[in-house]
């Protein structure tokens, strides 16, 4: 396959001679080394990542911190949030001065400074230098204390400071930093390894770096999260840090073989550009009447009087109309981050296998506690398996027969999924509060904190997570497809860092619509009986509403896509009739 290749793009010397050799039998003859460093770096990283979010609720949640369930909560979710909204700078930063490999290289080492703050806070004498002493509960008065009815306007039930909480954030806005920047450009610099062998070598690139996600994944929720709750936090925080480390050096010394171009300019710089000028400057009084009427954008043309290249102004077209999908993806990532909060926050009160009970004398007594993490492996796990069998069997044979759906078919099959895992949540949580209404709680010791838990075991969570985990081999992985596919050459970063932008609004979504169901007048999370509880909560009309709204938003974008892939058809055979004459 006859390549172009930039003036300024290195490449490794161990394909210097793939013109003078036939046809590849496998896409990535000669960049296997290349994706192997990027895929393990990245697993190395997801090890870390999850090695933070996993057990983050748990950690707050529990001694010395006792924050509750809706701060919580409420940590993670900004934790995300500003991790996707941070990847558009990311993806700017890349593009307009550093390059992609510098830019992934420095926000690493942010990154691991931001981990660096955990071990710290789990140790207790690093953590009352940093933090201060623990802080006393308030007491609360009587009316905050009735279940049966909520106090009255002038009684206020007073709210525990969070332990900690500027030493904790500034951790987590170090880590998301770093990550944020790091996940708008590992995705298309990865791809950038194998963008000449086709779109084919692109697809099996992104399907195996979503494996490789959730490999990380597995292998942290697996160990990690098991030492964090049953061992200790301080080491179940320093083995993620470890592994950031290494990623580090894997990213560093698989330089030699990468594929990497220097920066030449911003696609994000020149968007705001063509912006300013097709809102703010004045417009030619007679447009050439040989040409169409133009667009907005149209006028920043240097042909219709502007002073941008028409080439430019295209590719912001092109970006517009990949924005609406975006759009609609919001309230898919809200649903889908609460897979690592209100999930986990409802995990924690329901009967976990092997816990301790207040009817234990001997709480040091080692037994093996099922970590409530682990359940967010179901979805890594069915990822892991399904992947390989889509990317090697299923998927051939649909292409073979000409049946493989668009990028964005499998997207809207992906919230159809993730609609039900709301709904099969809500449904556990309304069966979960009828459960203690009629037979109590039962006392279990997470964390060497007491949880006043249903007696419902914990698999019934089973089902929500497996289908999240179906919902991201439609969604996420295709959402990631087609934000690299539709994105012209020059602004395939930008593009990438719109995608996870839009994810981290849904992320703030979720934490906006937390805040606003835990006001006095709605108060459907507002419990102040103790500072871990959900029982006088209702947090199924929560799970509910997340689920209507995914409903709506489908049905919408049901309509956008089948609209958006007419138009791309339509260009598509005018560029094939353009080619032909």
């Amino acid at each position: 396959m006859a390549t172009n290749r930039d003036v300024n793009e290195s490449t490794p010397l161990l394909d210097s001679d793939s013109v003078n050799r036939p046809s590849p039998p496998s896409v990535f003859q000669g960049r296997r080394l290349a994706c192997a460093a990027i895929l393990l770096a990245e697993s190395l990283e997801r090890i870390a990542f999850y090695g933070i979010t996993s057990n983050l609720v748990l950690f707050l949640n529990s001694s010395p911190f006792y924050w509750e369930g809706t701060q919580a909560s409420q940590a993670p979710l900004m934790f995300m949030g500003i991790t996707y909204l941070i990847s558009p700078f990311g993806g700017w930063l890349a593009d307009a001065y550093l390059g992609k490999f510098w830019t992934i290289a420095s926000s690493l080492i942010l990154y691991l400074i931001g981990m660096l703050f955990f071990p710290f806070i789990s140790n207790e004498d690093s953590r009352i230098r940093l933090c201060g002493e623990e802080m006393a509960f308030p007491v609360q008065p009587a009316e905050c204390l009735n279940t049966n009815s909520t106090p009255p306007s002038n009684v206020t039930c007073p709210i525990r400071t969070p332990y900690c909480g500027p030493v904790v954030y500034s951790g987590l806005f170090l880590i998301a930093l770093g990550v944020g920047t790091v996940k708008s450009n590992i995705t298309p610099f990865g791809a950038d390894q194998v963008k000449d062998r086709g779109p084919e070598a692109t697809r099996r690139f992104f399907n195996w770096f979503y494996w490789c996600i959730n490999l990380g994944a597995i292998l942290s929720l697996g160990g990690v999260a098991y030492i964090q709750q049953n061992l200790s936090f301080e080491l179940g925080y320093i083995i993620p840090t470890v592994c950031l480390g290494v990623s580090f050096l894997v990213f560093l010394l698989g330089r030699t073989v990468f594929i990497t171009k220097p920066a030449d300019g911003s696609a994000f710089t020149d968007m705001f550009k063509i912006l300013g000028f097709a809102c703010c400057s004045q417009k030619p009084k007679e447009p050439n009447l040989l040409r169409n009427k133009p667009t907005l954008l149209d006028s920043a043309k240097v042909t219709y009087g502007g002073k941008f290249p028409e080439e430019k102004v295209e590719e912001l077209k092109a970006l517009v109309k990949v924005l609406p999908v975006f759009l609609a993806l919001i309230p898919y990532w809200t649903v889908y981050f609460q897979m690592q909060t209100t999930y986990v926050l409802q995990s924690l009160h329901l009967k976990i296998p092997n816990t301790a009970s207040n009817s234990t004398a001997d709480f040091h007594q080692m037994t093996f506690q099922f970590p409530a993490a682990w359940l967010t492996m179901f979805d890594a796990v069915l990822i892991l398996m399904l992947i390989p069998l889509k990317d090697k069997v299923v998927d051939p044979i649909l292409k073979r027969r000409g049946l493989l759906p668009s990028s964005l078919k499998r997207i809207a099959v992906g919230m159809f999924f993730v609609m039900w895992s709301a709904v099969a949540a809500g449904i556990l949580e309304t069966k979960r509060l009828e459960i203690i209404k009629s037979n109590g709680t039962i006392d279990q010791v997470l964390g060497n904190v007491i949880y006043y838990a249903a007696d419902l075991p914990i698999w019934w969570q089973v089902p929500q997570y497996v289908l999240i985990g179906i919902s991201e081999i439609f969604a996420s992985i295709a959402g990631l497809e087609f934000a690299y596919s539709a994105a012209p050459k020059s602004m395939q970063s930008a593009i990438m860092g719109l995608f996870f932008f839009f994810s981290g609004i849904g992320s703030f979504v979720g934490l906006g619509l937390l805040a606003l169901v835990s006001i006095k007048e709605i108060g459907w999370m507002s419990s102040h009986k103790d500072f871990g509880n959900i029982n006088d909560c209702s947090l199924h009309y929560y799970f509910f509403l997340l689920a209507g709204i995914q409903g709506v938003t489908l049905l919408v974008f049901l309509i956008v896509s089948v609209k958006y892939d007419k138009q791309r058809g339509r260009a598509g055979s005018q560029r094939q009739r353009h080619t032909s004459s």
